[in-house]
């Protein structure tokens, strides 16, 4: 569901070293991959998705209106560019998408009935337990 296009010139990529285990290697290779893609200043999307956008990635995305997808899940850093990449295609699709509506509900009369009986219920045990605790 890809029916928006993000200029591949907004996103910039900082590669760093990933922790965990990869023998030697991780200490020596930057695979980790960290995209950045200012979405505030963004000309690719629309005002509302960016909004909803900012709000889905919840802590990915700083004060600042930049968005921030560390990948690290791969051994290479191509493969990890395009995990971080995918991830944001994923939360811009979800992002375009508008929230349904909310229609307001009613419990029906029946399910009322139920509930006030069952706080009776509730109410004449614990009346019950009270007299016998003062019995004693």
């Amino acid at each position: 569901m890809t029916h928006h296009r993000i200029d591949p010139a907004e996103v910039s990529y900082e590669a760093f070293r990933a922790s965990g285990p990869g023998g030697q290697n991780v200490n020596k290779v930057a695979t980790a991959v960290r995209l950045r893609l200012d979405v505030r200043g963004s000309t690719s999307l629309p005002e509302a998705v960016k909004a909803r956008l900012l709000r889905l990635a919840g802590s990915r995305a700083g004060r600042d209106g930049v968005l921030r997808i560390e990948a690290r899940r791969h051994r290479t850093q191509e493969a990890n560019r395009r995990d971080a990449l995918a991830r944001l295609h994923q939360l811009i699709d979800a992002a375009w998408r508008p929230p349904k509506k909310r229609k307001p509900t009613r419990p029906s009369e029946a399910a009322k009935r139920r509930r006030l009986e069952e706080k009776r219920r509730r109410s004449r045990a614990k009346d019950l337990r009270r007299r016998a605790a003062e019995a004693e």
